[in-house]
């Protein structure tokens, strides 16, 4: 027999902020696609949308961090990890200009963050027992 799974305020946290990751950056191709057409004024946007990507990205690393300690799930952290540290990459690419970088990196780290999402919100995260104890 199984038994149901309570989802916590952990997990919850936690699918909270991919969810507004995964929001964050799904505008950031259509900044740039606007820009592309000829609206230079939505490279401001771009920049905007790159900064609250990033910061958000960063807060789910911490969340994700906390989900390792208090969960014992490491999977979140190191999935997290990879997507923010591609991020940083994009980011930094970016500001340099390096488009050839910074556009296949931006949709891998789209492709990256959508996959995490799906596994956040489909996939339970029970406390595992200490390996210690």
């Amino acid at each position: 027999m199984r038994i149901a799974h309570r989802t916590t305020p952990t997990e919850w946290t936690l699918r909270g902020v991919v969810s507004a990751h995964a929001v964050a950056i799904a505008g950031q191709p259509v900044f740039a696609g606007v820009y592309l057409t000829g609206d230079f004024d939505s490279l401001r946007w771009h920049a905007v949308g790159a900064d609250v990507v990033t910061s958000i990205g960063y807060l789910q690393l911490i969340v994700a961090i906390v989900v390792w300690v208090r969960l014992r799930q490491v999977w979140p952290f190191l999935a997290t990890a990879a997507v923010t540290a591609a991020e940083t990459v994009q980011y930094f690419a970016g500001l340099d200009g390096a488009l050839w970088l910074h556009i296949p990196l931006g949709v891998l780290t789209i492709a990256a963050l959508v996959v995490l999402f799906i596994a956040v919100w489909r996939r339970p995260l029970p406390r595992r027992e200490s390996r210690d104890a």
